[in-house]
């Protein structure tokens, strides 16, 4: 595949909290939205995760289950905030190898289960500092 990777739908937009709760509680004051939602505990990614609809879209809220991991030294260096863009791309593990075949750098060599689906991470050093999550759009949760 020598193409460009085409997304073809923005999954979600990640947001790195300290407390899901008060986040899902400042949602649903504010935008009517996240009442019910069920936060879920992801072992390998170190954190709690919940994904709200919002319309046709979704934000995905994650928070930091380990004072080590990645999401809360982001937190610790930029504070709460958007934390990554999830596109839905065909054929995941292709397009990882036709990207890699570009010079892009991967976080993750080949798709792993992840909150929305079958994903994997670009590194912001290879995507204009934008931390860059795909998700196969077969697996995707919507």
């Amino acid at each position: 595949m020598t193409g460009p990777c085409v997304a073809q739908h923005i999954n979600h937009v990640a947001i790195a909290v300290k407390d899901i709760a008060a986040a899902l509680a400042m949602y649903r004051d504010l935008f009517g939205v996240g009442a019910g939602a069920q936060a879920v505990d992801i072992a390998d990614q170190k954190v709690r995760a919940v994904l709200v609809r919002i319309g046709g879209s979704q934000v995905e809220f994650i928070q930091p289950t380990d004072p080590n991991s990645g999401v809360a030294r982001f937190i610790e260096k930029r504070g709460e905030g958007v934390h990554h863009i999830c596109f839905e791309v065909e054929s995941l593990a292709d397009r990882l190898q036709a990207l890699k075949a570009k010079g892009v750098e991967l976080i993750d060599e080949k798709p792993r289960h992840g909150l929305s689906g079958q994903i994997a991470f670009l590194h912001p050093r290879s995507t204009g500092g934008v931390l860059i999550e795909l998700v196969d759009q077969d697996t995707a949760r919507r």
